[in-house]
This record gives C-alpha cells, sequence and structure tokens, in this order.
C-alpha cells in the first residue's frame, strides 16, 4: 500500500519517482462508546505508516483505552512510538496547535468534528474528522419481515442506541409494511432484557451518564409533544437493585415526520422512529434530504431495487439487509455530508493515505547530452 509509482526517462536523463512518506507524528480523539475499537482504526495504522502516535480517548472511560496501550507496549512497540494523554478540551486544543503534531483523526459528534476539522486545519493540519449520524433503515413490501424484525432490534438496541452506525429511523414503503413491522417489533421492544453489562443474560445496557439519560428522556418527551404516536415508552423503567442506574427501556414512535426534533436529531440512545413513505422513490428522498449521510439499508428481495438505492443514496455507507454495513478492515469507509470532515475515509487505502503524504523526486544523472540552462518543465522530447 505504500508502493509509489516510476517512470524512466521523462526527459534525456531525467526520472522522476513518487512514494508515500510518513506524515512523523499523528494523534487521535477517540469517542467514549468505543474505547478499544476505535483507538485500533487509528494507531495501528499510524504507526505501520512509519508515524508515531498520540491517542487522546474519551474522559468518560480512560480506562480501557490505557490498558489497550499497556498491552500494545507488552508486545514489543517501542517506547514514544504509541503514546496516551488524558483531558478535556484543553488537551484538545493543545493537540490541534501543536507544530510538532502532522495529523489528526477524531471520531465523536458533528459539532465536535466540525470544530476539530476547522482548528487543525487552521493550524496546518491534515484531518479526518467522523461525526454523527442519523441512519435509516428503508424496508420494501418484498422484504423478509422477520429478518427485519431482527436487524431493527440489533441495529437500533445493541450498545442502547450509542453508536454512530445505530439505525434510528425505520422507513416502511407502502401500505401496510409498517403495520407489519410494528406487530413484530412492538412486543420485542418491550420484552428488551435490560441490565448490567457484566449479566450474560443482558440483550440492553445502561446510557453512559446521567446527564445522557435526560438528554434522551428529553427527547422521548419533545416526540411526544410534537405529535408521534409513542408506542412502547421507556421513560419510566426502574430496574430493581440498580435504581439510581443510568438505564431506560427501548422506545418506539410511529408517524414520525422529518420536521420533528425526534428525526432531525441525533438522540444516541435506544429511540426508534418511524417515518412511513408511499413510494420507494419517496422513502429514498427522505434518505437523501437528511443532513447526516453516514449509514443507510435497504431490506428487500429485488435486486433491480437494491441496485437503484446503492447508486442514488448520498450516504458513505450502504447495507443491502445488512443494518449496519461497516466492513471489514482492508475496506475503508466513512460518512458523507455533516457525518464526515476531511478527505480521507476509515481503514484500507484511504487510511493509508491519511497517515502518508506523497513525495516526488525528479533527477538527472549528467550524460554526454547535457547543454547547459534550461528554462522549461521536463519533457519526453
Amino acid at each position: 500500500h505504500l508502493a509509489g509509482n516510476y517512470t524512466s526517462n521523462v526527459g534525456r536523463s531525467i526520472d522522476s519517482w513518487s512514494d508515500y512518506q510518513p506524515m512523523g507524528v499523528c494523534a487521535g480523539i477517540t469517542p467514549f462508546n468505543f474505547p478499544i475499537m476505535v483507538p485500533m482504526w487509528m494507531f495501528p495504522v499510524a504507526i505501520a505508516c512509519g508515524n508515531c502516535f498520540i491517542l487522546k480517548p474519551s474522559e468518560r472511560d480512560p480506562s480501557s483505552s490505557r490498558l489497550l496501550c499497556e498491552l500494545v507496549l507488552e508486545a514489543g512497540i517501542p517506547a514514544g512510538v504509541l503514546n496516551m494523554v488524558n483531558g478535556g478540551k484543553d488537551t484538545v486544543d493543545a493537540i490541534l496547535q501543536h507544530k510538532a503534531i502532522s495529523g489528526v483523526s477524531f471520531v465523536g459528534s458533528t459539532p465536535i468534528a466540525h470544530y476539530v476539522y476547522s482548528e487543525a486545519a487552521k493550524y496546518g493540519k491534515k484531518v479526518q474528522a467522523m461525526g454523527g449520524a442519523k441512519n435509516h433503515m428503508v424496508v420494501m413490501p418484498d422484504a423478509d419481515m422477520e429478518m427485519v424484525g431482527d436487524a431493527i432490534m440489533g441495529s437500533v438496541f445493541g450498545s442502547a442506541g450509542e453508536r454512530c452506525m445505530a439505525i434510528s429511523v425505520v422507513v416502511p414503503v407502502g401500505k401496510d409494511t409498517g403495520d407489519k413491522i410494528k406487530e413484530i417489533i412492538k412486543p420485542k421492544i418491550e420484552n428488551l432484557k435490560i441490565g448490567p453489562g457484566l449479566d450474560p443474560e443482558t440483550e440492553m445496557g445502561p446510557l453512559v451518564t446521567s446527564d445522557h439519560l435526560q438528554k434522551v428522556k428529553t427527547y422521548i418527551d419533545q416526540g411526544v409533544n410534537e405529535g408521534a404516536d409513542l408506542i412502547v415508552d421507556g421513560r419510566n423503567l426502574k430496574l430493581q437493585g440498580y435504581e439510581n442506574g443510568f438505564f431506560i427501556g427501548g422506545s418506539f414512535f410511529d408517524n414520525v415526520t422529518t420536521d420533528m426534533s425526534i428525526y432531525k436529531e441525533e438522540i444516541f440512545g435506544p429511540v426508534l422512529s418511524m417515518v412511513r413513505a408511499e413510494t420507494f422513490d419517496y422513502a429514498l428522498d427522505i434518505v437523501n434530504k437528511h443532513e447526516y449521510g453516514n449509514g443507510t439499508a435497504i431490506f428487500t428481495s429485488n435486486g433491480g431495487v437494491a441496485r437503484k438505492f446503492s447508486n442514488e443514496c448520498q450516504i458513505g455507507m450502504v447495507g443491502v439487509n445488512v443494518p449496519i454495513p461497516v466492513p471489514v478492515a482492508y475496506h475503508s469507509f466513512g460518512g458523507w455530508k455533516r457525518s464526515a470532515f476531511g478527505g480521507h475515509g476509515v481503514y484500507g487505502m484511504e487510511a493509508v493515505r491519511f497517515y502518508t503524504r506523497l513525495k516526488t523526486v525528479t533527477g538527472r544523472w549528467p550524460s554526454g547530452n547535457y547543454k547547459g540552462a534550461q528554462y522549461t518543465f521536463p519533457s519526453n522530447s
């Protein structure tokens, strides 16, 4: 992946070659929800490309990232190649402004992603900033509804909805599709096994903080006030033995419209909105008009419809009968629109290009045809 190009004799006795070289020192600023996985998107590629790396994990759960760094050092990475710093905004600003740091990778909310992108670029750094999402699942009438039900449950309520690839909007197409989905998922949501993460029977754990719990409840309040139909209400969950925990039940709104705050804004919690569409074209239009463009999925048994959706949706990651379309590591991925800032995706060749910079050399070894000063660019003539 670091291979360059070589062309001999581009001019008389002149050769040109290009290669990709390390940037030097890179930094990664990572979110609370995946304190192991997201750093692993960053520093292995950066170090493999020849860089040193500074990791700034979320101040909400830095211990996992610290353990990861300790294990990497134990595995033999030289001291100083992988580094970790703790802190909040002051630490982030120090990273963005430091002259020795050439590139910054970020994963988090869209407002902070935009801030990181703008500030780092102001100081001349290469930036890769992944932001928020509002991921839609379009369901065609010919879809396997049992598969759809299982896909909704896992993609909406896994990790308590606190992940940028969570499905938060389902768009059923046709007259009866939404009713079929509601009939399948309503009892599933009501019977979600909610509890502490160390319980092997738990299907959904707590939210990250008390403040975030209140934020999610406030969004549910807003949805009710805006006129959406609250089919399943998770606000009043009481978990015996964990009364002071940050637990909330799964919530499900029907008849949501695109002007409601629960549709427009990222809730980052276990709340599903259903926006009904009469036709496929209208469903596609709903997906494309949202300001976020991180991930989307379509469930159908029609290959032509799936192909049209894949080609025409303005979204960075697309799933066909796959609810969370994050690919394997040797494929690059990332969002579009306000879900990503900067010119490179995560992983794969995009990551290699982000953590390196192109150098091109044009050289001459004079021979008998040297004729003195030249006032033009090298050419083949």
